[in-house]
């Protein structure tokens, strides 16, 4: 059987859905299972879905909408799981802008509640259901072998911390230096919007979980996550790349991995820098102590808790670490990148000389 689809949400971006799907209603009730379902009702907040080409879209009663099954941990946005069965007519909730969906276990106090959908069958391509894994770029066990450029980790206490910006700001300014610079996201729920901004300010190449088949990092074991980790970083070390920045999504305590993908042997090999976003002073210290713990250092603090002097002054003073706000001050973020890994800008051509 076809359903016709209104909307393709980017979970399933790189599986290359068109408008007519054939569907089954034998439905693979398990985390990166793609699935169609149809809008009960519309929201007046959080209605928005980013579609396959990045696009957002307002979400309307009664669209038809194909995503993908996954877990959500969100601190400041919806949670929810993967239900134990699925059949066609059940309900099922929408849980993030990319199309990640399950079953709502908590409301938000600003959002509400998600937006729930029917279920009406699971896209299927030669008689079985499609996965996100489907179009995975190829595994990657171990980095050994692979020319990996400088990796610079940037985590945070939590999501909304300030990571995304210095990202887009850190790269802007590297690529005006003349540096090439990759760009990727290895733990959270999938969305395009992070990488396409990170392309927007001049990343050669960008890749996230998402790419490795993934819909989300929530509840995976270490081994999956640092495999995940492994394939993303070795799909970016691309020749002419001379850095590669990696955005860790939601904060060192949660449940999206963060802490086991830093604790990665291959990854902290590579990693030249690790910087840290938080919102003040008391989620700065806390990651400070929590990573210590964990025999993990950090090299330097951004985020809104430097967005006065009063931050940037005590943790500089409390942990001999520059902390620079990534919005005020871009120019000298990026400096003090390059200056840590010790990169130069490449030689300037000779200017063309004109004939007199």
């Amino acid at each position: 059987m076809k359903i016709r689809a209104h909307k393709i949400a980017s979970v399933v971006s790189r599986l290359g859905f068109k408008k007519d799907v054939e569907v089954t209603d034998q439905i693979e009730a398990r985390a990166g299972s793609t699935i169609v379902v149809r809008a009960l009702r519309e929201k007046r907040v959080y209605r928005e879905l980013e579609l396959d080409n990045g696009r957002m879209s307002s979400l309307f009663k009664g669209d038809v909408i194909v995503g993908a099954l996954g877990r959500r941990r969100a601190l400041r946005g919806f949670s929810g799981d993967v239900p134990a069965r699925l059949r066609v007519g059940d309900k099922v909730d929408i849980l993030n802008r990319g199309g990640v969906m399950g079953t709502s276990t908590s409301d938000h106090k600003d959002l509400g509640q998600p937006l729930s959908c029917e279920v009406l069958g699971a896209p299927v391509r030669g008689g079985r259901v499609v996965r996100l894994e489907d179009a995975r770029i190829p595994e990657v066990k171990s980095l050994a072998g692979f020319q990996v450029p400088p990796l610079v980790l940037v985590s945070g206490t939590c999501m909304d911390c300030g990571k995304t910006l210095f990202l887009t700001e850190v790269i802007k300014g590297l690529t005006k230096a003349g540096l090439s610079v990759a760009g990727g996201k290895l733990t959270g729920i999938a969305c395009l919007r992070d990488l396409i901004s990170l392309e927007d300010h001049g990343a050669v190449a960008t890749a996230s979980f998402l790419d490795a088949g993934l819909g989300s990092t929530a509840g995976l074991g270490a081994g999956e996550l640092q495999l995940m980790a492994r394939t993303v970083v070795s799909s970016l070390a691309k020749p002419k790349v001379d850095i590669i920045l990696l955005e860790l999504g939601d904060g060192v305590i949660g449940e999206y991995g963060v802490l086991d993908i830093l604790k990665d042997p291959e990854i902290r090999e590579r990693a030249r820098m690790h910087a840290f976003c938080a919102t003040d002073m008391v989620g700065a210290w806390g990651g400070v102590r929590f990573l210590q713990g964990h025999g993990i250092s950090l090299d330097l603090f951004s985020g809104p808790v430097t967005d006065t002097d009063v931050g940037i002054r005590y943790l500089e003073r409390e942990f001999g670490r520059p902390a620079i706000n990534a919005y005020r001050d871009p120019e000298p973020l990026a400096k003090a990148v390059m200056e840590h890994l010790g990169l130069g800008a490449p030689d300037a051509p000779s200017p063309v000389q004109k004939d007199k």
